[in-house]
């Protein structure tokens, strides 16, 4: 398959990241009533912080030294509002890069980089990335992991809660 790497984003980052969340942004709106803009970009208006906050971490998955998908990684969770918790805010792989085990190294990467209790939370709806998170994190942690059931909003989610002890350190290239 190739080369992955899932690196820090730099600043002069920024850019790839905000790319690549047109396309996530785009598939999501399938799942979520997103507004486009009069520029025709969906935008996200919190990527600036990443670079600007404690606790917020960018994360870019390359594959064969190209741009495969990011990771936006926070500390705090928006559904608990535990502050503690680590919270996968956003995550996507390009349509072409998926179903080969990509998104799979890529939150195992950041979730053994960052040890501590983390929750992931999905629309119900988006089956697709519902069937990933439960396959990525029960691989993660070992055994088969169930969500609890959430609305917020007329959403409804599911969340996923596990722990992290950590991991050794990874090359920032894995070969899959």
């Amino acid at each position: 398959m190739g080369q992955i790497e899932v690196i820090p984003a730099a600043s002069d980052q920024e850019r790839i990241i905000a790319n690549l969340i047109e396309l996530y942004a785009h598939d999501f709106s399938e799942f979520q009533e997103l507004e486009i803009g009069e520029d025709g970009r969906f935008g996200y208006k919190d990527l600036p912080l990443y670079w600007s906050e404690p606790g917020r971490h960018p994360f870019l998955i390359r594959m064969d030294d190209r741009p495969a998908g990011f990771v936006l990684v926070k500390q705090g969770s928006p559904i608990s509002g535990d502050r503690s918790v680590w919270d996968v805010a956003e995550f996507f792989v390009v349509r072409g890069c998926r179903r080969r085990g990509i998104g799979n190294v890529a939150a195992q990467a950041v979730w053994r980089r960052f040890p501590g209790r983390w929750e992931v939370r999905v629309m119900e709806s988006n089956r697709p990335a519902l069937q990933f998170w439960v396959s990525a994190i029960s691989e993660f942690v070992g055994e088969a992991i169930r969500g609890v059931r959430l609305e917020r909003g007329g959403v409804h989610w599911e969340v996923f809660s596990f722990t992290s002890g950590g991991g050794p350190p990874d090359s920032k290239r894995i070969a899959v």
